[in-house]
């Protein structure tokens, strides 16, 4: 059987390095290029070391017509803005495409420009594109010619709510999502709050109520509410690499325990290969994730407040980006969804 053959589009960031290092070890799909603009002519082992002995592969200029002649199927790995215009040629071209960044993660173009300050040059694909949440729109994404791989605060948000939305158990006015993510999730580029002396032994909050996940999570849990859902996001910079964990807060409609709610969550998820709902009474740690495609998931009630609270932990890089983005291309090719990703987190 001949392999899907695969280009990762924008190499050089942590999800292109990610992106490579998983298919790898695909059965079904082979990288046969990759695109760096800055590292054109370089192997991308010179990039990512741990790469090395494994891929003879060079770095090549992004060239739509050249790549859509060696690849079959594309993973956008480019800035937000930037893979608007790559997003539309590849799709002209009709390869299939995942696309890791948030250009076309939000619905309405008009909520985009105000969140990404730049107007959405291509609304009429925009409306053509599916949100790769796959656990609630797989159905979708196996028809799909062009994914919005979701953000990784989202999809940690959004998987801790899903059961409680779909059952309408909580008032979802009353949403309160705390994260706290490692440093990777701020990209390569250098910047001083992630300097080493900036970041080691701290722990900060930041743009609290700014932040550009905030309305793509809006969008989905409204989605699964059926009603238009304001809620608090706020997350939090932690001296680690890798991990997001997101502790969720929300009023109870009627009065449930944790046994009850435990079950709950363990019936809906029954059937999802990479969500883990943690044993009654125990909770996630990012240590456990670290690496894998797995969402891990813990909830308590809180009887003297009336509330639910939800704990999530994922790999930002890998369930939060790359890990499933390789998911969403299993089920757009006809794979078998957990193909290539079958392998444990990292421990210790």
């Amino acid at each position: 059987m001949q392999k899907l053959r695969i280009a990762i589009v924008g190499s050089s960031g942590y999800t292109g390095g990610e992106l490579y290092r998983i298919l790898l070890h695909h059965p079904k799909a082979a990288v046969t290029a990759v695109t760096s603009e800055k590292s054109a002519g370089k192997p991308i082992s010179s990039i990512f070391p741990h790469l090395a002995g494994l891929t003879d592969l060079l770095c090549e200029p992004l060239d739509p017509d050249g790549i859509a002649k060696k690849a079959d199927f594309i993973f956008l790995a480019l800035p937000h803005v930037t893979a608007q215009e790559a997003a539309y040629r590849f799709h002209k071209l009709g390869k299939k495409v995942v696309d890791l960044s948030a250009d076309y993660r939000i619905d309405d173009p008009l909520l985009y420009e105000k969140w990404y300050e730049h107007c959405h040059q291509y609304p009429d694909l925009l409306a053509l594109a599916v949100y790769g949440l796959p656990e609630v729109h797989r159905e979708k994404i196996r028809k799909s010619q062009l994914i919005a791989n979701p953000g990784c605060y989202p999809t940690s948000a959004i998987l801790g709510l899903a059961p409680l939305l779909k059952k309408r158990m909580i008032d979802h006015n009353t949403i309160i999502i705390d994260s706290k993510s490692g440093v990777s999730g701020a990209g390569r580029s250098p910047s001083l709050p992630y300097h080493y002396p900036e970041a080691n032994e701290g722990l900060m909050a930041y743009k609290i109520g700014t932040h550009r996940h905030t309305p793509e999570i809006e969008q989905e849990i409204s989605k699964l509410a059926g009603d238009q859902v304001i809620l608090n996001f706020t997350p939090h910079l932690v001296p680690m690499n890798r991990g997001i964990l997101s502790t969720i807060y929300a009023t109870m409609k009627e009065q449930a325990d944790t046994g009850a709610l435990h079950e709950l969550f363990q019936d809906f998820y029954r059937q999802e290969p990479f969500v883990r709902v943690r044993p009654l009474g125990q909770l996630p740690n990012v240590c456990n994730v670290r690496g894998s495609n797995f969402c891990d998931i813990g909830v308590c009630a809180d009887a003297r407040t009336g509330r639910v609270v939800v704990v999530t932990a994922i790999d930002n890089l890998v369930k939060g980006a790359s890990g499933q983005a390789v998911q969403n291309m299993n089920l757009m090719a006809g794979f078998e969804e957990t193909e290539g990703l079958k392998f444990a987190g990292l421990f210790p």
